[in-house]
Order: C-alpha cells, then sequence, then structure tokens
C-alpha cells in the first residue's frame, strides 16, 4: 500500500471502520514510513483536540478550512510518498 492509498483510507482507519486485512496493510506501511507517522498522529491529535472543544452537539469545521486542511494533507502525503 502506498502513502496515498494511506492517507485516502486514514479516517475510517482512526474511526475503526476497516477490516482486519486492510487495517494490517495500514500497519505495516507505517511502521517504516515516517512521513505517514507523523500524519497519523498529527491527524489522531487533531481529531482529539477538536473533540474537546467542540459542543457534542454540533461538531463543524467549517467547509473552506476543512478544503484547505485536505488539500494541504495531500500535498503533504504526495510530498513524503515512498
Amino acid at each position: 500500500m502506498k502513502c496515498n492509498e494511506i492517507f485516502e483510507k486514514l479516517g475510517d482507519y482512526i474511526d475503526k471502520d476497516l477490516e482486519g486485512d486492510i487495517c494490517a496493510e495500514i500497519e505495516s506501511h507505517i511502521k517504516d514510513c515516517e512521513p505517514c507517522i507523523a500524519f497519523i498522529n498529527t491527524l489522531k491529535k487533531t481529531v482529539e483536540l477538536f473533540h474537546t472543544v467542540s459542543e457534542p452537539e454540533e461538531p463543524h469545521i467549517p467547509e473552506p478550512v476543512s478544503n484547505n486542511l485536505m488539500e494541504f494533507l495531500r500535498k503533504e502525503i504526495s510530498s513524503g510518498e515512498k
């Protein structure tokens, strides 16, 4: 599995919504991929912080912010691909 494939599945991976074999592939890749490790840790921390500061009834990230963040992350993953 390549970095960009990991990126596409990260949300489901963090939420534990993937099948075991896909999780195993991701874990196999990220154990040796520094950019993916850093990215996943950053994403996990971002989600954690979001949940601590947002109101439980209305978690919302403005669409322009979400789009900018996703574009930035895609570029970072593309530049760090093996």
